[in-house]
């Protein structure tokens, strides 16, 4: 779907029996919110926008000056399959204003439109693709989630193992009815674990479209009586939950990543910014305590490396050809702020290619049989191994301070050693944190 114009929407509305809109959003810690007005009342919200208060959402604004304004994004209505065939409910994702019509800090969708931006003032096309691994569990009596996977199954398991091929299904055609491309499906390593992963596109529009997977997938879960949880490490001793992050470049329509990748190229340069950056970056690709459990492990990350083919590593280019051809950031998990997280990947990668930063040389080993004392031997830096030091690290950071909307960085550093504090002082901190992320992540 493609509209444009306010006369656009307002035909497809009267033509789809829609009877409610729903104004989506998120805060700057990924969660999404929405508020819903009838569609007799659209024109005049499309026209004014819709006023909400501001500080009732976790890091927007104080109550001495709370209102905000949503302003929807013509181009990305839905509607939502799930929801009743008579009295549809149509949806938008929306950008976040002051009052006055001036910019909002806190309006990560803004912040990554600009970066993306960034791109066409250098010649570059930028595309980005997501691979989101998510986890189905049971529920109990009373409908609420519990910490029981749904199969016992592996990496591509099928019938019995899989108990979810059905579900996936729903899943990739809910998708495709939205206007999303699924791409790959199939079950992951973990007991009850899944992958499904949708066709690369521009920056923004990657980001709505992991923010409308999220819906879709929780959507299609519960009307099946089961929980998704997004949550990065939901079961010990089973493997966390990663959201890939694939970005490809393009220049006079040439794919930069596709061959050798000199280490003073544009390709290079942008791959050299993203890794000298990526530990200021994980306070925000991987913005929960429990992040940190997935290091290390099952296929996550731990140095800061790269190489060909090799999934221990930070960064690395798949074996693929033609337009396929990118860099994979292996980090980021599912609990991110795609919005904020993939901003500050691409600038990272943009000060990389500004400041001519080479390209280090590949780690060609698996990293996972690595220790620390061998990795420090070897020059390779570490991820930060819990969110108190990843918070420490991008505070200090001359790079998010000039990238980084103002205010927004005390406002979410803040939240998040908070976070962390109420989990270290809980009298049973795995039941707080399933109550806190397991059902809501």
């Amino acid at each position: 779907m493609n509209y444009t114009t306010r006369q656009d929407v307002l035909d497809f509305v009267e033509d789809n029996n829609v009877k409610f809109v729903r104004f989506a959003f998120t805060d700057i810690f990924g969660t999404q919110k929405n508020i819903a007005v009838l569609a007799s009342d659209l024109p005049k919200a499309l026209d004014e926008g819709v006023c909400f208060d501001g500080s009732s959402v976790p890091g927007f604004m104080h109550v001495e000056e709370s209102d905000l304004v949503l302003r929807p994004d013509l181009s990305t209505i839905t509607i939502l399959p799930w929801r009743p065939t008579e009295g549809r409910v149509m949806q938008f994702f929306c950008d976040i204003e002051r009052p006055d019509g001036q910019p909002f800090g806190g309006n990560c969708r803004g912040f990554l439109r600009q970066l993306s931006q960034q791109f066409k003032r250098l010649g570059l096309v930028c595309n980005v693709g997501a691979e989101c691994e998510f986890y189905l569990f049971e529920t109990d009596d009373r409908g609420q989630p519990v910490r029981i996977p749904i199969d016992r199954g592996g990496y591509f398991d099928v019938y019995p193992l899989d108990a979810a091929e059905n579900l996936r299904r729903d899943i990739c055609l809910t998708m495709e009815q939205m206007g999303l491309a699924p791409q790959h499906s199939h079950h992951e390593s973990g007991n009850g674990q899944n992958e499904i992963d949708f066709h690369h596109a521009s920056p923004l529009k990657t980001a709505d479209n992991v923010m409308m997977f999220k819906q879709i997938t929780r959507a299609v879960a519960g009307r099946n009586g089961l929980h998704a949880s997004f949550m990065p490490k939901p079961l010990a001793g089973q493997a966390g939950s990663g959201l890939h992050v694939n970005i490809s470049l393009y220049m006079d329509r040439k794919n930069l990543f596709e061959g050798d990748i000199a280490p003073d190229s544009i390709a290079g340069s942008f791959m050299a910014g993203i890794l000298t950056h990526s530990r200021e970056l994980t306070a925000f690709t991987n913005p929960l305590p429990n992040s940190y459990l997935r290091f290390g492990c099952d296929e996550a990350p731990r140095y800061v490396s790269w190489s060909r083919q090799n999934r221990s590593q930070l960064v690395r280019i798949p074996a693929v050809h033609g337009d396929n051809c990118r860099m994979e950031l292996r980090s980021p998990d599912p609990a991110c702020n795609p919005y904020l997280a993939f901003g500050l990947v691409l600038a990272a990668g943009l000060d990389g290619v500004k400041k001519r930063m080479e390209l280090c040389a590949p780690v060609n080993q698996n990293l996972f049989q690595l220790t620390p004392q061998q990795a420090a031997a070897q020059g390779l830096e570490m991820l930060p191994s819990t969110l108190e030091e990843a918070v420490e690290i991008a505070r200090q950071s001359p790079f998010l301070a000039e990238y980084l909307p103002e205010g927004l960085a005390a406002r979410y550093f803040s939240e998040q050693l908070r976070r962390c504090s109420e989990l270290r002082d809980a009298a049973d901190p795995a039941e707080f944190e399933r109550s806190r992320y397991f059902c809501a992540i």
